[in-house]
């Protein structure tokens, strides 16, 4: 069962990088929070525009372009779900982001970012 105060957050990301060990693994030590993985196996895939717009929230990993972030992204600024930027320290990312979010977090491992995640999620007042 769901409480209220889990959130509900769909994860954006390339298919350039070792995601599910890199993103999914770590995020998955965030409590309260239901993470979308969109790439995880499911019994029946709803399409993502659709859990975008009922999400507290979209986490984008911006390191590598990906059309289909910028689109997922592009659906979230629409439906006035707020995005957080997480990209790798040396990233070259592109600096239309910032139309669309004003979160952006740095990091080499995602573990150590793992509470600067939680609190931007928490501090939500959804």
């Amino acid at each position: 069962m769901v409480n209220n105060m889990t959130k509900k957050v769909y994860v954006s990301h390339s298919k350039k990088f070792n995601f599910k060990n890199e993103l999914y693994g770590p995020l998955k030590n965030l409590n309260e929070i239901n993470f979308i993985f969109p790439h995880e196996k499911s019994e029946k895939p709803k399409p993502s525009k659709n859990i975008i717009k009922s999400s507290s929230a979209v986490i984008a990993e911006v390191s590598y372009p990906s059309t289909a972030v910028g689109i997922e992204i592009g659906w979230a600024d629409a439906f006035n779900v707020p995005v957080i930027c997480l990209y790798k320290k040396n990233s070259k990312i592109s600096s239309s982001l910032k139309i669309v979010s004003k979160n952006f977090v740095e990091y080499d491992k995602i573990e150590k970012i793992l509470p600067e995640i939680e609190h931007i999620l928490k501090s939500r007042g959804d």
